[in-house]
C-alpha cells in the first residue's frame, strides 16, 4: 500500500495514488468507487476492499473517521462556491481534511484553475444530474453519432484543462469504448458500461437502500428491509414499554436500587427528628 504525505504534510496509508489511476490503462486492471458519507460507510468499504470513495466536501473528516486508507474524491462544486476563487477556496478545504482529489461538474476554467496550483481534478461528463434540463431529463448520452462527437470533444477539452480523471455517467457502453481507448483521462464509469479504469456504484444502490433503483445500478443486499424492520421492532419496543408503564408492570424489582433495612431505618429516623424544611424561595 503506498506512503504518502497528504495535503497537512502527515504521513498517511493510501489504496491507491493519482498516478497509480492514471496508470491504469497500461495495468489492465479496474478499481471500485463508492460513495460514502458516514464513518460506518467509509469502515464498511475500506473492510470491503473497495479502492476508491466520492463524497461531498462537507463529510470528507467524517469519511476519513471511518478510514484513512481509502483514496477519497470531495464533491467541491455543490457548496456554494460561484467563482473560480471560491472553487480554489473549497478544493484546497477538502484536500486540508482529508481529501486526495477533487470533482467538479463545473466549466473548464474552474478545472484549469485548480490544475494550475497542482490539485488532483476529475471532471463530470455524459449526463450530469443537475444539468438534466439541458438534457431534456434523464437519459443516456451520446445515443446519435453528432451527440457522441459533441461529447468526445468535451473528453478533449477537458484533458487539455488539466483533469486527470473523468467521472463517465449513463454513457452508452459502446461509445465508452471507443472513448476510453483513445482519452489520455482516466475514466470512471457510472452507468457507462465495462470499458473504463473504474467502476463505480452509489453504496445506497449496491446495498438495496435506494428507493428507486436505477437500471445501472445492481443491488447485492436488501437494507431497505432491514430499515423497515427496525422500524417495525423500534414501534413495538416502545409500544410494550408503554403499555407496562400505564399498568404498573414499569419498573419492576430487577429494575430498582435498594436500601438494606437497617440503613433506611436510620435515614427515616433522622427525618422524623429533624424534618428537612424547603428553601427559602
Amino acid at each position: 500500500m503506498p506512503r504518502i504525505l497528504d495535503y497537512n504534510g502527515r504521513e498517511a496509508l493510501r489504496t491507491v495514488t493519482v498516478a497509480d489511476i492514471v496508470d491504469l490503462k497500461t495495468q489492465g486492471r479496474q478499481l471500485a468507487q463508492v460513495t460514502a458519507s458516514t464513518p460506518a460507510e467509509a469502515a464498511a468499504a475500506e473492510a470491503a476492499g473497495i479502492e476508491m470513495v466520492v463524497c461531498m466536501s462537507d463529510v470528507v473528516p467524517a469519511v476519513r473517521e471511518g478510514s484513512q486508507r481509502v483514496f477519497l474524491t470531495a464533491a467541491i462544486d455543490f457548496s456554494g462556491a460561484v467563482t473560480t476563487d471560491d472553487l480554489l477556496r473549497d478544493a484546497l478545504a477538502a484536500l486540508g481534511k482529508g481529501a486526495d482529489a477533487v470533482i467538479t461538474a463545473r466549466g473548464l476554467d474552474g478545472v484549469r484553475r485548480l490544475a494550475h496550483e497542482d490539485i488532483p481534478v476529475m471532471g463530470h461528463l455524459g449526463f450530469v444530474p443537475k444539468k438534466s434540463t439541458l438534457f431534456g431529463g434523464v437519459r443516456a448520452v451520446g445515443r446519435t453519432a453528432p451527440e457522441a462527437r459533441a461529447l468526445w470533444r468535451k473528453f478533449q477539452e477537458l484533458e487539455d484543462a488539466g483533469a486527470f480523471a473523468v467521472e463517465c455517467e449513463l454513457i452508452p457502453a459502446e461509445v465508452m469504448r471507443e472513448i476510453h481507448t483513445r482519452t489520455g483521462l482516466a475514466t470512471i464509469s457510472l452507468g457507462s458500461g465495462p470499458h473504463a479504469d473504474v467502476q463505480f456504484l452509489f453504496t445506497s444502490d449496491i446495498c438495496g437502500e435506494s428507493e428507486r433503483r436505477p437500471r445501472h445500478a445492481r443491488p447485492y443486499a436488501d437494507l431497505a428491509a432491514l430499515h423497515r424492520q427496525i422500524e417495525a421492532e423500534r414501534v413495538r419496543a416502545l409500544t410494550a414499554f408503554r403499555a407496562d408503564v400505564a399498568r404498573g408492570a414499569f419498573p419492576s424489582d430487577a429494575e430498582v436500587s435498594r436500601i438494606v433495612a437497617a440503613e433506611l431505618d436510620a435515614f427515616v429516623a433522622a427525618l422524623d427528628a429533624a424534618p428537612l424544611t424547603p428553601p427559602e424561595p
